[in-house]
């Protein structure tokens, strides 16, 4: 079943929503690459997890059919929040609310996940104190967020991001935020080359095709491997697990 949504609905995000939701359903077929991130998540979540920013609601879906027992997506943008009532009216697992997590109500869930999320925030230290609010004590607060402002492109731009950040500053972000810091590091290598020769040089917009298909199928299982047994030095993306202090 769906839950109903807060009385104020969130602020519609920053940058182009039809960018992003197309930029979503462009890139849906990267399963690898979607299975990688997941499963980096998946041990944190607890039994009730709040999703910030869901999307289209893949990972969601992902970690369902994994066998997590109940979960809140939430969306910013409206249209979103639609397809995600639509896609999981009925599945009383699953509970669809409009968030504003500048201003959040509390609650008692197990985890705060925000994929590709944290860098569309202006004030991402607000954003992040939500979990004190959201989250039992111990919760875990779980961020996948891209990297390096060099990278920096004319996409990040058009679908709203206000930074890119390094482990130090998604580090000091979530200290701010009054969170124990677990664990913070640098996610896919080789993607971070690409993303600054293809996003940042020649102004690509990341879509589905053959490109993604080879990169997919060919590159990420062999970079997920190679990152399982060396700490990345750097990458695309940053990943980090923290969590509200108390029972942890």
């Amino acid at each position: 079943m769906t839950g109903a949504p807060h009385a104020s609905e969130p602020p519609r995000p920053l940058g182009d929503s039809g960018l992003q939701s197309q930029t979503l359903e462009s890139v849906a077929s990267a399963v690898n690459y979607h299975g990688w991130l997941t499963d980096l998540a998946r041990p944190h979540l607890g039994d009730h997890p709040l999703e910030l920013g869901s999307g289209l609601g893949d990972y969601c879906q992902i970690w369902l059919t994994q066998g997590l027992p109940e979960i809140t997506v939430t969306e910013a943008d409206p249209d979103r929040l639609g397809i995600l009532r639509a896609r999981f009216a009925g599945d009383h697992r699953v509970h669809v609310q409009g968030i504003d997590v500048l201003r959040p109500t509390p609650a008692e869930h197990s985890a705060f996940v925000a994929f590709n999320v944290l860098e569309h925030i202006p004030d991402h230290v607000r954003a992040l104190e939500a979990a004190h609010v959201l989250l039992n004590p111990g919760g875990r607060v779980v961020l996948f967020v891209p990297a390096f402002e060099v990278a920096m492109s004319r996409f990040d731009r058009e679908v709203g991001h206000v930074r890119r950040y390094t482990k130090k500053s998604l580090r000091d972000a979530m200290t701010a935020a009054g969170l124990v810091v677990d664990e913070v590091r640098y996610v896919d290598i080789p993607g971070l080359l690409a993303w600054f020769v293809g996003m940042r040089l020649f102004g690509m917009t990341p879509g589905d095709g053959r490109l993604l298909s080879v990169w997919d199928r060919g590159v990420i299982p062999m970079t997920r491997w190679l990152e399982s047994r060396i700490r990345a030095p750097f990458g695309k993306s940053v990943f980090a697990v923290g969590h509200v202090p108390g029972v942890a």
